[in-house]
């Protein structure tokens, strides 16, 4: 038996992928029952699309027995609003990402999962993609030994996009870095754990109404541990290289995991993951493909999620992990501001 969803926003693209593989894929037994949105035209053209029902009433949703579980995708500044909302209503909870705007929000959300005891994840696709799981793999059994560094380059061709999504709208969003750097920023988090401090450069290059389009935040990890860089541009029209990992026994290279990398032509055949040991002086490439496109990337997250609604798998990232995330991307606007490393427990985090 499926297990019904209701829909709180459909800003955020990426719902509406995840949403499709349910809908084509029944053997995942996720129903979109219905779904809500502010924006009248927008909930209209999404609910058609999904042969869903539309809610112009947040609390009829909510309140809809056959709805067990919410994905919010409403712009990131509805988000503490509406896990508070669908949490007091017992749902489970899908949340887009970036968690929250400001640390006050994100403890809102974790306080309102906590308080109503009800399942929450974070709608991470970096941490369920096939290949990344399998550099997590090589990295927890200690293939190749102590990492030194890691670097994940991220980025999206804004300046292709006419008019300029929501994202980068403060109304709605703090701007595309805070927005869409917190998918890199969470890929270290899972893959090397919290950091101890962090030292970021953040600009705006390209275009005034797409402020903070290019950024690179360097982590440091405690007791000796690795250094992990973040590199975004969002003014990115091409690339190849996704994450590079450097080991104490060799190192690991990861190709076409983004958009500009991945919507581009590339070498036929060309190898997305593959891994050098120091001891045979040899290359292994993955036979784990590549996705022909991002948005398959993307849409990969309906097995999971559908997963952690039947209550089959624990959460793909928790609250707590969600707020980890949003501190992390925070500290790198103080490093900005301020012109210095930040500790990732510094009070001022919670000012931005």
């Amino acid at each position: 038996m499926s297990v019904g969803i209701g829909i709180a926003g459909f800003a955020h693209g990426h719902v509406g992928m995840y949403c499709r593989r349910w809908a084509s894929e029944p053997e995942l037994g996720v129903e979109v029952v219905g779904g809500w949105d502010w924006d009248a035209e927008r909930l209209a053209k999404s609910c058609e699309s999904l042969k869903a029902q539309a809610y112009p009433d947040l609390d009829a949703l909510l309140r809809e027995p056959r709805i067990k579980a919410v994905a919010i995708g409403a712009e990131t500044s509805r988000h503490a609003e509406l896990v508070e909302r669908a949490a007091a209503a017992g749902k489970a909870i899908i949340l887009q990402k970036p968690m929250a705007l400001t640390m006050t929000e994100a403890d809102r959300i974790v306080a309102a999962v906590e308080r109503h005891g009800v399942p929450f994840t974070m709608a991470w696709q970096m941490r369920v993609d096939p290949q990344n799981l399998k550099i997590q793999e090589l990295l927890a059994a200690g293939t190749l030994g102590r990492v030194f560094m890691l670097r994940r380059r991220h980025g999206l061709p804004l300046q292709h996009m006419s008019p300029p999504p929501w994202h980068t709208d403060p109304r709605h969003n703090r701007d595309i870095w805070a927005d869409d750097a917190s998918h890199a920023i969470d890929f270290i988090l899972w893959l090397l754990g919290k950091p101890e401090s962090v030292t970021a450069e953040i600009v705006s290059l390209r275009d005034p109404k797409i402020p903070m389009d290019n950024g690179v935040a360097l982590f440091r990890y405690p007791g000796g541990g690795p250094l992990a860089e973040v590199c975004c541009s969002f003014s990115c029209v091409a690339a190849e290289n996704a994450v590079e990992v450097i080991c104490e026994k060799g190192s690991i290279i990861q190709n076409y995991g983004d958009i500009p990398s991945c919507n581009v032509p590339r070498p036929e055949g060309a190898c997305g993951l593959k891994w050098y040991m120091a001891e045979t002086k040899q290359w292994v490439c993955s036979d784990i493909a590549s996705p022909a496109n991002h948005g398959w990337r993307i849409g990969n997250l309906a097995g999971p999620l559908a997963e952690f609604v039947r209550g089959q798998r624990p959460a793909i990232a928790t609250a707590q992990d969600g707020r980890d995330a949003l501190r992390m991307t925070l500290a790198c606007y103080v490093s900005v501001r301020e012109g210095r490393r930040v500790s990732i427990g510094d009070p001022a985090i919670a000012e931005i």
